[in-house]
């Protein structure tokens, strides 16, 4: 028998259309993903190097639940060199990747029926990891006119007795938004004010076009000891297949993380622990030529989109996504099928053209598909052409 609560749990739509994209690719078709959100550069050489010098070295073996030592260190020195947020390493608790952080944070802090509010769109796990721990998501619609970014107002609207935390994802999956300073502060006063918890998601706070990256922990004591901070090196340092993440938070629920995590997983991988110390010992020089071929597809990705009748996005300031907006093609057709929506339009875009993208309805964005330009400029070029040609055969 399958429980109550597994049978409430919605599965990705990401992880669903890129499988389905790799299934045409293994057959040998010509298709073009721009799916799943991982980017498309080889980690750094000196981090592969630290991951076999920790494998001869026999570094092999089980570490703390939390983390090796070294690198719960290597975080809280990142934390306060980049971020402006001083930690003591037992405040850091190292995870298999960021999302696994984000489930032990949730899993930590919420009761049965507790409430968190998350701004809608929003990445895919943030409800359903909310339900598996018995708590309840809450959607906070946004308007592409404030660049599906949540307002104070929006949150007061949403704010109930049971609410327990907020979602904060700056840069945004699958937005690319990025809250400005002063936004950061009045959400952090409104937390406080309410005594609310703040799962600030900063996975992927070094690739950023205009503006810069600010950690609401960073913006004083009372902020900092209800603020759970998570990141991790995947999107970073192009490490998404080593599966380490962390998260820094006050010292009980610290400690309520790593023992639920010590249940749960026991540690990360030992050889991707030294391979993430490395990283985040090493600078910032591979991310910064990282980030400026992000942008230059983005540029290119915005205005291609931007110049083809029916469709439209804004541009993000972060991340590597880019919410295309449908409300132009909805209710035509395509060989006397009708697109009622982006689960439609996304599946005959990629039988037709193939070409995968992301439907907004997992995001809670039904009118909109996600592209990631994690992609090379040739794939992007390829892409927006199909989509042309996609898009002049609808009646």
């Amino acid at each position: 028998m399958i429980s109550e609560k597994a049978k409430r749990i919605t599965p990705s739509p990401t992880l669903a259309i890129d499988s389905k994209y790799k299934e045409m690719k293994a057959n040998g078709e010509d298709a073009v993903g721009f799916g799943c959100g991982e980017p498309d550069f080889d980690t750094p050489l000196y981090i592969k190097e630290a991951a076999i010098a920790a494998m001869l070295a026999g570094k092999t073996k089980y570490t703390p639940a939390a983390g090796t030592m070294e690198l719960r260190k290597a975080v809280a020195e990142k934390l306060l060199r980049e971020n402006g947020i001083s930690y003591e390493p037992t405040q850091i608790v190292v995870s298999n990747g960021a999302k696994h952080s984000l489930m032990n944070a949730f899993l930590a802090i919420l009761n049965a029926g507790d409430e968190v509010l998350i701004p809608s769109p929003y990445w895919v796990s943030y409800p359903e990891m909310v339900k598996l721990a018995d708590g309840v998501p809450v959607a906070v619609k946004t308007s592409e006119e404030n660049d599906f970014k949540a307002t104070v107002a929006d949150f007061e609207k949403a704010l109930t007795s049971k609410t327990k935390a907020i979602v904060l994802n700056s840069p945004s999956n699958p937005t690319g938004m990025v809250y400005t300073e002063d936004e950061i502060r009045e959400i952090a006063d409104f937390a406080v004010k309410n005594d609310l918890y703040v799962i600030s998601d900063e996975v992927y706070e070094h690739l950023i076009y205009e503006g810069k990256h600010i950690s609401i922990a960073s913006l004083g004591d009372e902020i900092k000891e209800r603020t759970i901070t998570i990141n991790g090196v995947s999107k970073t340092y192009a490490m998404t297949g080593w599966r380490i993440g962390f998260a820094a938070a006050n010292g009980k629920i610290a400690k309520a993380m790593a023992s639920i995590q010590s249940h749960g997983a026991s540690n990360p991988n030992s050889i991707a622990q030294a391979a993430a110390v490395a990283a985040l010992s090493g600078g910032l020089s591979e991310v910064e030529k990282m980030r400026q071929e992000f942008e230059k597809r983005r540029d290119f990705f915005v205005d291609a989109i931007n110049a083809t009748d029916g469709v439209s996005c804004r541009k993000p300031h972060g991340a590597f996504y880019i919410m295309m907006k449908l409300d132009g093609i909805l209710g035509k057709s395509y060989n006397g099928e009708k697109i009622e929506n982006a689960d439609d339009f996304a599946r005959l875009l990629l039988e037709s053209e193939k070409v995968a993208v992301v439907p907004g309805t997992g995001f809670d964005a039904p009118n909109y598909v996600r592209w990631s330009y994690a992609v090379d400029m040739e794939n992007i070029e390829k892409g927006v052409e199909r989509l042309r040609n996609f898009l002049k055969s609808l009646k």
